[in-house]
């Protein structure tokens, strides 16, 4: 972004930046200050990435992996492309970054002294996705959750200096909880990767086999089972909701429209009679700045 003196993204950049726009939840919305939306879209940048390359989404021809130093045979190597990403991600605290990703994290890390555990964790997560491919309890879900999501808040709550114990432990909460609702949303896509983020101990209780998931439509215990997943979420949800009256001014905002986007999308998901089978429900506008003015007042 010129105005805080990076340099204009290019298009492998922009192909994955461009994707915060279908985001269940704000990432730099434009409210916000100029160097908070600089370094939360840096952020992002790197979050997205390394999702993109555990999901095997990277943008075709290879440019990604080229960057990274890594050749097309090896490529469909998801754990090594990975772990040249980590290397690659230890030159931003240590070095100049080959991935212009990377690159342009690297002044956000230094100026709001970012450590490197949240992006390890993050790497951990998509490393994990290559090796299990189902959970057994809830609380393996969670233990998951830590990695896959958690460290998004605690990044957001750094990049603002807002960042305090009672403050990550309601992060915590929150982006648990949208972390299952993505899940819930995405049920079929994962399927298709082989991934099923609905524990097997639940699955069990409410009758429902890996078979059931498969149709184009769900049926009754699937149904009851995401309703089941989707109140899990919401209590989550209302549990770090707090964090959002612990801030004050345009950050507010931003910690409301998090929660805004996942109590909107918990909506969608009921309103679709919680069948997620067909395609991801998505929330309305509307429902979302209700969910917004909910957030802000503390209800819900």
């Amino acid at each position: 972004m010129t105005e805080t003196g990076t340099k204009r993204p290019g298009a492998t950049e922009r192909g994955t930046l461009d994707k915060a726009a279908a985001e269940n939840f704000p990432v730099a919305p434009f409210f916000l200050p100029r160097d908070w939306r600089a370094d939360l879209m840096a952020v992002y940048g790197f979050a997205r990435l390394v999702d993109d390359i555990g999901d095997g989404d990277l943008a075709p021809g290879g440019a990604d992996a080229r960057l990274l130093g890594v050749s097309p045979e090896e490529a469909e190597d998801r754990l090594l492309l990975l772990d040249t990403f980590e290397a690659d991600l230890n030159r931003v605290f240590d070095g100049t970054p080959h991935h212009p990703l990377l690159r342009r994290l690297q002044p956000t890390v230094r100026r709001r002294a970012l450590s490197p555990e949240p992006f390890l964790g993050l790497i951990a997560a998509n490393r994990q996705d290559q090796l299990v491919t189902r959970y057994e309890t809830y609380d393996d879900l969670l233990a998951y959750c830590e990695l896959s999501a958690n460290p998004v808040g605690r990044l957001v709550l750094a990049v603002t200096g807002t960042s305090t114990p009672e403050r990550v432990r309601l992060s915590d909460a929150i982006c648990t909880a949208l972390q299952i609702v993505e899940h819930l949303q995405d049920v079929a896509e994962d399927l298709g990767r082989d991934r099923i983020y609905l524990p097997a101990a639940d699955m069990k209780r409410f009758h429902v086999q890996e078979a059931d998931l498969a149709p184009k439509s769900a049926g009754a215990s699937v149904r009851a089972l995401v309703a089941y997943e989707a109140q899990r979420a919401r209590e989550l949800l209302n549990e770090g909701a707090p964090l959002v009256g612990s801030v004050h001014g345009r950050l507010k905002l931003l910690l409301a429209g998090f929660v805004a986007g996942g109590r909107a999308a918990l909506h969608a998901i009921a309103a679709a009679e919680h069948d997620v089978l067909p395609g991801p429900p998505k929330p309305g506008k509307l429902r979302l700045l209700r969910e917004v003015g909910v957030a802000l007042r503390g209800e819900g």
